[in-house]
Order: structure tokens, then C-alpha cells, then sequence
């Protein structure tokens, strides 16, 4: 289990990381999502033990990590902007991993090169960025490690790729103890494996749950209601995040279960009315909204 207890960051007086907590329980997929700036990189930076938080502390398996060996053995960081040695080969990467992680697989991770058509001999400077993404990604597996730190993992890949990875990580969380940590932009590539998100914003967590649990109290529903009075009525009783209209069709978001919410639309006798899927972006976008982080706002709209 890996447990952030209100970490702080400081660059020259620039707050990356603010009073941050969190869990990380083993045994799944933890997704971190966030604006631009919201301190994902320096957060996993500071997981892997390769920067020191200004205050608080942050265990692995109830260890501190910066500067201590024992936890760090346990955790393997594929950064945004994979580093290679100069004229590195993805054979000599993986020697090197070989020296760093004791439990590295190198035949594994020979077989693997194989498979994603990787030429083991050529120097990964001439690669594509999915072709060094894809090294990165296959070096990080192979390290046996309990823990994988993935910063933009799916950044580059081709959808094939993309999905090979996915499978290779549920693979490994039924073969042995392995929880990855993935931060991302990317929404869309995350709701299909992460089980538990952290959202942040602003240097802070502004909330960590369960993703079925979320999307559980949040529900988004369309209805035309066809009384001015009792559409009123009902943006009252729910507790609306976001309301849009297109002609007589009312799009809602709104906190509160399935049963729940369609129960306070039946009520109306609505001429229409459904529950549509909701997705992580959407969860995004609402609660990053009631941070003030919207486009209205950017861009200079009220």
C-alpha cells in the first residue's frame, strides 16, 4: 500500500503540491487524472523517490522512500520522456535494467521485443516516439516490480499497442502482486482499466474514489418535461451540476443514483425521458468546474 500523507512541493516559490493525501491500495489500477499543472508528474517524481517533498511523507509498505533503497526496489517509474543512454540499444537498456532491478526478466523481455516487431540491436534514438514509448513500457514490466509508475503510458501508442499494453497489465495482476499507477490526460484510455481515480487540481487530490462508485452517485439524464413549472420543480429537488437545453430537451447532470434521479423525473410526467452512460471526462469536467477550472472562465467567458 502506498500512503501520501499532506505532501508539499515548492519550486522557487511555485506551489506544485499542496497538503496532498492519498491511498494507493495494492491490487489495482490507480488512475491519476488532472488539469494542466495540476502536479501529476511531481507526484509520481516524488512516489518514485526521486524528489524530496517539502513537508509531509510518503510510504511503500510503510516505508518512507526518498533515500531509502529497501522501498525503491519495489517501484519501477516510466517517466513521460523515457530517458535512454546515448546510442542505447533496447538490448543494452535492458542489461542496465538487469543491474538495477535484481527480479528483471530479461528472457521475458527479450521475447516481448520480439513480439512488438522491436529490433533489439538498433539504437533507440532512430525509433519513433511509440516505437521508445513501447521500450519503456515493456522494460517497466519486465522489471518485476510491485509497483509501476506510468506517466502518460499511452502517450504515442498506436490503438493496437494501446490494448496489448492494457491486457499485459491485467495479465500481471493475476499472475503476482502488481499495482500500476497511471497519470494521464487521457480519460478515455483510462476508464476501461483503472478501478480507482485520483483527480487533481491545483497541487491537490480533490477527490479518490472507487470508478463504479463514482459513477454510481452521478448520473446523467435527458427528459423534455413539457411544463415550465414542473421543470422548475425538478431542478430544485435534484442536486443539478450541470444543466443544458436544446430546444425542449433538457440534458442534466446530477448527483445522486439511478433510482434515485429517474424517480424525481417521473414524477414531472415527463413526454420523454433516459439515462444516458456517463464518462470519466464528464466527472472531470463537473467537479474540475466547481473548482474554477472551466472553459467560460479560460477563456474569458462569464
Amino acid at each position: 500500500m502506498i500512503e501520501i500523507n499532506s505532501v508539499k512541493k515548492n519550486f522557487g516559490g511555485i506551489e506544485a503540491v499542496k497538503e496532498l493525501s492519498a491511498v494507493i491500495r495494492e491490487g489495482q489500477v490507480y488512475g491519476l487524472v488532472g488539469t494542466n499543472g495540476a502536479g501529476k508528474s511531481t507526484m509520481l517524481r516524488m512516489l518514485a523517490g526521486v524528489l524530496a517533498p517539502d513537508g509531509g511523507d510518503i510510504l511503500i509498505d510503510g516505508e518512507s522512500v526518498f533515500e531509502n533503497p529497501h522501498a525503491k526496489e519495489k517501484i519501477c517509474f516510466i517517466a513521460d520522456t523515457g530517458y535512454f543512454f546515448p546510442n542505447a540499444t533496447p538490448e543494452t537498456m535492458g542489461e542496465y535494467f538487469s543491474v538495477v532491478y535484481p527480479a528483471f526478466d530479461r528472457a521475458r523481455y527479450r521475447k516481448m521485443l520480439e513480439n512488438a516487431e522491436l529490433p533489439a540491436g538498433r539504437k533507440i534514438r532512430t525509433f519513433s516516439k511509440g516505437m521508445k514509448r513501447q521500450v519503456s513500457v515493456l522494460l517497466g514490466v519486465c522489471a518485476n516490480t510491485k509497483y509501476l509508475l506510468c506517466d502518460e503510458t499511452f502517450d504515442g501508442l498506436d490503438p493496437v499497442m494501446r490494448q496489448a499494453v492494457k491486457s499485459v497489465f491485467a495479465s500481471e495482476m493475476i499472475d503476482r502482486e502488481f499495482t500500476p499507477i497511471i497519470a494521464s490526460h487521457n480519460m478515455r484510455e483510462l476508464e476501461d482499466i483503472c478501478d480507482h481515480i485520483g483527480l487533481m487540481h491545483g497541487g491537490r487530490i480533490l477527490f479518490s474514489e472507487n470508478l463504479e462508485d463514482m459513477k454510481f452517485h452521478m448520473q446523467k439524464v435527458q427528459c423534455v418535461i413539457g411544463d415550465k413549472a414542473r421543470e422548475k420543480e425538478l431542478m430544485k429537488e435534484l442536486d443539478v451540476i450541470r444543466a443544458t437545453r436544446q430546444g425542449s430537451l433538457l440534458t442534466l447532470l446530477v448527483r445522486g443514483t439511478n433510482v434515485e434521479v429517474l424517480e424525481a423525473v417521473e414524477e414531472k410526467g415527463p413526454v420523454f425521458a433516459e439515462a444516458l452512460p456517463l464518462t470519466l471526462e464528464e466527472i472531470f469536467i463537473s467537479e474540475t468546474s466547481l473548482a474554477g477550472y472551466e472553459v467560460g472562465r479560460l477563456f474569458g467567458k462569464e
